[in-house]
């Protein structure tokens, strides 16, 4: 059977037909091939199967979307830019194409299943995510055993073809309309029976270990920056390819800085005389470097003040972000006589221009209440 056959075609329907016209047409068909109507009849057999593959990527809209742009290639893994993983429709396609479509390896065996991803969460601090760092992390990591060198087998000896599912790892069960595929019980769905298994690894073909890795940790990294290690997870039974190691990394809280981004943000409590004066005051940088900050005469609280190039670095990019200075003008809470006859000097040559925020506020109320 080509593996080119039309889907619409199988059905008798056109490539605008919509969801209800696929169901009936497949429906009608199912009908008149199933094997329980053709008992012996191999062809009509044949041609169930193809209509109910046919009918599984239809009825699904994504499935059918990628049937259309890229033909019976979108199911096969690894078979070029339309590839995807449908599951169980490669598995229809295996049994009416070959394998081809489906999941074994050449010679009709059971693919090997690649190892799990692994995962492992990591602290460091504003520091280390401003400079970056090289450093080692230990995980307890299923690995490749050494005694049998991931076969899984006692060495000298080798695994046979599984009799019963004949290598695919997998059998099938018809119940009424429907085909029931499970993992073969004889091999457990690795295609393969080994009679002397590895007394180190009891069969798998891998072992646990604490492993040791270099991590280098980029400058500018955040909160749940991924850093992977490519065939550093979890090894695949057998001698299958190993999955990937995912480091996620969290920044802790800085005592001085908060972190949006690129941009550092801290707040600045100053007295308020510096405040009415102005003044320069300065702020160490995580770089080691001060950072000078002109406070203008007259800066009211919560007034943000800004420096470029004084944030955190661009991971995997060039320059820095801004570093951002919210100034809290202090109200001090203890005078010396000497300091409260001076304010007191100051507020009998007031004038209301000096603060006409507050003066403008007075004048709103007298006018809306007629004070």
């Amino acid at each position: 059977m080509s593996s080119e056959i039309d889907f619409y075609e199988v059905l008798g329907i056109e490539r605008t037909a919509d969801g209800a016209t696929i169901k009936s047409a497949y429906r009608k068909l199912a009908m008149k091939y199933h094997p329980d109507r053709n008992p012996g009849d191999a062809e009509a057999e044949n041609q169930f199967k193809i209509c109910s593959a046919a009918y599984e990527v239809l009825k699904d809209p994504q499935k059918r979307a990628a049937y259309d742009r890229y033909g019976h290639a979108a199911f096969q893994q690894g078979g070029g830019p339309g590839a995807a993983d449908f599951g169980d429709i490669g598995d229809i396609f295996e049994t009416i194409f070959g394998s081809a479509f489906g999941g074994q390896a050449p010679g009709g065996r059971a693919r090997p299943r690649r190892g799990a991803d692994l995962r492992y969460d990591m602290q460091i601090t504003l520091e280390e995510a401003f400079h970056g760092k090289q450093t080692e992390i230990e995980v307890e990591v299923s690995t490749t055993c050494d005694t049998c060198t991931g076969t899984g087998a006692t060495p000298g000896t080798s695994s046979r073809r599984c009799e019963l599912c004949h290598g695919a790892g997998k059998v099938r069960a018809k119940q009424g309309f429907f085909v029931i595929e499970r993992p073969c019980p004889n091999c457990h769905g690795a295609g393969e029976v080994i009679e002397s298994p590895c007394r180190d690894c009891r069969g798998e073909g891998r072992v646990d270990k604490e492993q040791h890795y270099e991590v280098e940790v980029p400058p500018g990294v955040d909160n749940g920056t991924r850093i992977r290690l490519s065939g550093k997870g979890e090894a695949g039974p057998r001698g299958a390819p190993a999955g990937d190691l995912y480091i996620f990394v969290h920044v802790k809280p800085h005592k001085v800085f908060e972190r949006e981004s690129t941009s550092l943000f801290t707040r600045v409590p100053i007295s308020f005389t510096t405040a009415a004066l102005g003044d320069t005051i300065e702020i160490p940088g995580l770089d080691g470097e001060v950072n000078q900050i002109e406070i203008p005469a007259g800066i009211q609280s919560g007034k943000q003040l800004r420096k470029r190039g004084a944030g955190m670095p661009v991971l995997q990019g060039r320059g820095r972000g801004e570093l951002v200075v919210e100034v809290m003008v202090e109200t001090p809470t203890r005078l010396t006589a000497r300091q409260k006859e001076l304010l007191c000097e100051f507020r009998e040559t007031e004038t209301g221009e000096e603060c006409p925020e507050s003066r403008g506020f007075f004048e709103k109320i007298k006018d809306a209440f007629g004070a």
